[in-house]
């Protein structure tokens, strides 16, 4: 059986279809893990879903911040935008039992020696600490009926982990941690605002997995959300958003010896 770790989709259905081609993926033998942002901005996020899910435990999926956005649009939490790339899937007749089992999708998987998560862990936790939060939120996004209950998850939140931890900004802090992070301070006081690539930033911020005596330096840690970023294989990381939905490329990592595999995209 071989696994594969495979970067921000974003409704480019088309181009994961060629990109699994390329690996002769085959569901009864082999694994599919996503990091996230299955959906959005791409032009076919509906029949993305559908593929994910009929994939049943052939695949692992955490959700991303895209993904998190699409449940405060289907719980009126947000207000529904002209972007047909999420209006299909709101318009489906299926559309309850998709949102449903986005519900149930982890923030953070762990095995073979590596963690999943869709932006990265704080530079601060432990992964018991890690593991325990992305548990607590995914028991809450599952539990989710209305928009009253989401928004305790879905916002805006400070960038300091020893503010929130003790606060009922907890969780909120969590999801951002989990699904929007990118760049923090040296003393890992997290920044929400800046998406450049690493360079552009101002002077006191550097990438999350940069900062110095961060607690996880020695696990192997994938994840996507970062096309500015692109393609990243070092520090004991593995950045896998090399900006398809942006006409860039695809890609996918095979976790027994990190071969990548791509595949290009065309703008959308």
């Amino acid at each position: 059986m071989t696994t594969y770790a495979i970067g921000d989709i974003q409704g480019c259905f088309e181009a994961l279809q060629r990109l699994l081609d390329k690996l002769k993926f085959d569901p009864a033998a082999d694994t599919l893990w996503f990091a996230g942002d299955l959906v959005n901005r791409g032009p076919q996020s509906l029949q993305t879903l559908r593929f994910v899910k009929s994939l049943g435990t052939a695949a692992i999926t955490v959700l991303g911040n895209h993904d998190i956005h699409l449940l405060a649009l289907y719980y009126g939490l947000r207000t529904r935008e002209k972007d047909p790339t999420l209006n299909q899937v709101l318009d489906a007749p299926d559309a309850d039992d998709l949102i449903h089992w986005l519900q149930g999708l982890p923030l953070m998987h762990q095995q073979h020696g590596y963690i999943l998560v869709h932006a990265g862990l704080h530079p601060h936790w432990d992964i018991a600490t890690a593991q325990t939060l992305a548990t607590e939120v995914s028991a809450s996004l599952k539990a989710c009926r209305d928009k009253d209950a989401l928004s305790v998850l879905y916002g805006p939140s400070s960038g300091s982990w020893p503010l929130a931890r003790h606060t009922d900004e907890r969780l909120r802090f969590a999801v951002n941690c989990l699904t929007r992070m990118r760049f923090s301070s040296r003393d890992a006081i997290l920044d929400f605002k800046h998406n450049d690539a690493p360079g552009s930033q101002p002077d006191h911020l550097l990438p999350w997995f940069k900062v110095q005596n961060r607690v996880l330096a020695d696990q192997s840690i994938i994840f996507g959300h970062w096309a500015a970023l692109g393609l990243y294989t070092d520090d004991n990381v593995f950045g896998l958003d090399s900006g398809c939905v942006w006409g860039n490329a695809l890609t996918a990592m095979r976790l027994s010896d990190r071969q990548i595999t791509s595949v290009a995209c065309d703008p959308r």
